[in-house]
């Protein structure tokens, strides 16, 4: 039988400070459940094949698609379609949770990706 474990999202947000670096901290099926802090503007870019979905823990996140921006709160969550270009802005620092396929790439199909790190995310 695999290790069960009770894990603490604000624990292992305690553990890190770099921003837009989603850090994975658990795994189901063929996912990754992630957290990451962000600040800032992230890069416009879409997954081909993932959906994601954000969940916020802290903090405002504003999501801007072409057409519109979404403005989610703590305890709100949105998935955003495979193919659906968004660049997440954070005015304040946000916390998040992240569930995505293994295969997602954090900066999608972005070619240009600024000072961002493009990453599957690392264990914490």
């Amino acid at each position: 039988m695999k290790n069960i474990v009770v894990i603490n999202p604000t624990d292992k947000l305690r553990k890190f400070s770099d921003l837009w670096s989603p850090k994975i901290i658990a795994e189901i099926n063929d996912a990754y459940v992630k957290l990451a802090k962000l600040k800032g503007e992230y890069v416009w870019h879409k997954h081909d094949n993932e959906d994601e979905m954000f969940l916020i823990i802290r903090g405002v996140l504003k999501i801007e698609l072409r057409d519109k921006v979404l403005e989610l709160q703590p305890g709100e969550l949105v998935v955003i379609p495979k193919g659906v270009e968004h660049r997440p802005v954070a005015d304040a620092e946000v916390c998040v949770i992240l569930i995505e396929p293994k295969s997602t790439l954090s900066t999608g199909d972005a070619e240009d990706t600024g000072d961002k790190k493009s990453t599957h995310g690392e264990w914490i």
